[in-house]
């Protein structure tokens, strides 16, 4: 469960409730902690605009300032990367301190190369405005709430997001549900002849077996279930829009030493090239149940890197010692206060956002729609969106209102599509906290 700390916050009252419903006495309200790490100082996040005056020195102050009024007076209304975008609305000096590093060591890619569409859905809502005026008023009269970047709670499983999943298994599996555990699909055919259409086979550990319906729902990677689970194949243009899919992956070494109460953040994001690591989180912060005995604290490293390449090489006692570096690098432990670590790995953690995705993506959804009727796509990696927690859950929720309604009522890619609901929540809401979406199609 180490793996997945994500705060629980969603504008959506059907997804709030959702998780009310399954976990009532075992979601925990915690105070959001976060800060940036640049050139050895540590920065809350949100912006505070006091802190960011001292820390920085007035002189580079003044240059965040002066190229803010730059780029407003430049503002174009058309951008093409994430670069542009970030450009755009801060200017390329707050662009080039709080944004670029952090940004190309998640991606990999140069920021110039990451479509614009990741700053739109990530960080529409915050403004540089906003968030002066933001870290300037006392906090009883503060109110943007809406703004995700800038909330100031969110719930949290006792003992990690794992808990939610194992009761929803449970309740599933008491209202008559089955579910296959530790089984790989390695086939899924359609014959449209059958009045269930679709075959799914998996393997076990006794051979394989095949399970037919009239729906299915897949959250799995959608390039892998082009290339390689769906069958009749697709034709050559689709399996190579599936093919140029790139995915992000994830190495998180978990450092366990000794409380020190060195920092209390959720997440301190690392804008420094001189190490590696990308994020450091405080699993203690996110529930104190996440490390049960006072004495000890875990961190937990992030590292963000592609399938094989030089950082996913190397061994686990490698990344561990890198880590343990790396923590001492920032000042938050002294080498002698870690007691014990292990790393683990994560496939596919991000679809990743380039030139090419939103044109490949479309191919693909052409080809299902026209010859794959009852294949529904949800999640982060089933749709290739890098969709919030609670974005994710809603296009599962509303696939599921349309296959019981046996119609498209709600069009599920356009969940998290209009940008501004990620951040700012509107006044023309629907059940499922949207802003005008999901719509009817």
């Amino acid at each position: 469960m180490i793996l997945a700390a994500i705060g629980f916050f969603s504008k959506s009252s059907k997804v709030e409730d959702f998780w009310t419903e399954i976990l009532a006495t075992d979601m925990l309200v915690r105070s959001r902690s976060s800060r940036i790490y640049y050139n050895k100082n540590f920065f809350s996040y949100p912006l505070n605009f006091t802190e960011v005056l001292k820390k920085l020195g007035l002189m580079k102050s003044f240059c965040c300032f002066l190229s803010y009024v730059k780029a407003k007076i430049k503002f174009r209304k058309k951008w093409r990367s994430f670069e542009d975008w970030v450009i755009n609305h801060f200017g390329k000096y707050l662009y080039t301190i709080f944004f670029k590093t952090y940004t190309e060591k998640v991606w990999g890619i140069p920021c110039h190369e990451i479509s614009a569409d990741w700053a739109a859905q990530r960080i529409k809502g915050l403004s540089l405005m906003s968030a002066v005026l933001h870290s300037l008023r006392p906090k009883y009269f503060r109110k943007n709430k809406n703004i995700k970047s800038l909330i100031e709670s969110f719930r949290y499983p006792r003992k990690g997001p794992g808990m939610l999943w194992e009761a929803c298994a449970d309740k599933l599996v008491n209202m008559g549900g089955h579910i296959e555990m530790g089984k790989k699909v390695v086939r899924i055919e359609f014959n449209q002849e059958n009045e269930q259409p679709w075959e799914t086979f998996y393997q076990g550990k006794d051979g394989i077996f095949s399970i037919k319906s009239k729906n299915i729902i897949s959250s799995a990677p959608l390039r892998e279930l082009i290339t390689e689970y769906l069958h009749p194949r697709p034709n050559d243009a689709v399996i190579k829009s599936a093919e140029n899919l790139k995915y992000r992956d994830f190495i998180i070494v978990a450092l366990v030493l000794k409380e020190k109460h060195q920092f209390t953040d959720n997440w301190i994001y690392i804008h420094d090239s001189t190490v590696s690591v990308g994020r450091i989180q405080n699993f203690k912060s996110w529930s104190p149940e996440m490390v049960p005995d006072n004495h000890y604290a875990c961190y937990g490293m992030e590292y963000f890197c592609f399938e094989n390449d030089d950082l996913w090489q190397q061994t686990d006692d490698h990344l561990i010692q890198k880590a343990k570096y790396e923590l001492t690098q920032v000042g938050l432990a002294e080498a002698e206060d870690i007691l014990d670590a292990c790393v683990v790995r994560q496939v596919k953690a991000y679809p990743v956002y380039d030139e090419q995705y939103a044109e490949n993506i479309q191919v693909i959804r052409n080809a299902l729609k026209d010859h794959y009727p009852g294949l529904h796509l949800v999640g982060r990696n089933g749709m290739h969106k890098y969709n919030n927690q609670d974005h994710a859950m809603m296009t599962a929720m509303l696939t599921v209102e349309n296959i019981l309604s046996d119609s498209s009522i709600y069009d599920v890619w356009q969940v998290n599509q209009d940008a501004e609901y990620h951040e700012i929540a509107g006044s023309d809401q629907n059940e499922f906290g949207l802003r005008q979406v999901p719509k009817r199609v």
